[in-house]
């Protein structure tokens, strides 16, 4: 099984989100035609290098997870910062963008 790694850009917020999921959208559907195309079952994004974000970065991880299931794969979010794992939680969307992690 094969899988793939993208990473996020140090800054994702509301005056950049338009832009980086249009980068991430091209990159995503070819990442994930790859992927499939070897067995894959899953896209991993690497979320360690995000250092100032606000809620739109939320935006683009759900549609990059929605795309991924179009797919038939799933995202997988690596090495997020704890503000991050906090927004998502906040927004009650962490159990969509980590299920596996969801936390009561």
């Amino acid at each position: 099984m094969t899988d793939s790694l993208l990473r996020l850009p140090a800054t994702v917020q509301m005056g950049n989100a338009g832009a980086v999921w249009q980068d991430w959208e091209r990159a995503l559907r070819a990442e994930a035609a790859g992927v499939t195309a070897q067995a894959g079952s899953e896209l991993q994004v690497n979320a360690a290098e995000l250092q100032a974000f606000d809620s739109s970065v939320l935006s683009v991880l759900l549609s990059g997870a929605r795309l991924c299931a179009e797919h038939g794969l799933k995202l997988r979010i690596e090495s997020a910062p704890t503000q991050l794992r906090d927004l998502a939680r906040l927004f009650g969307v962490d159990e969509l963008l980590w299920p596996a992690n969801a936390q009561a």
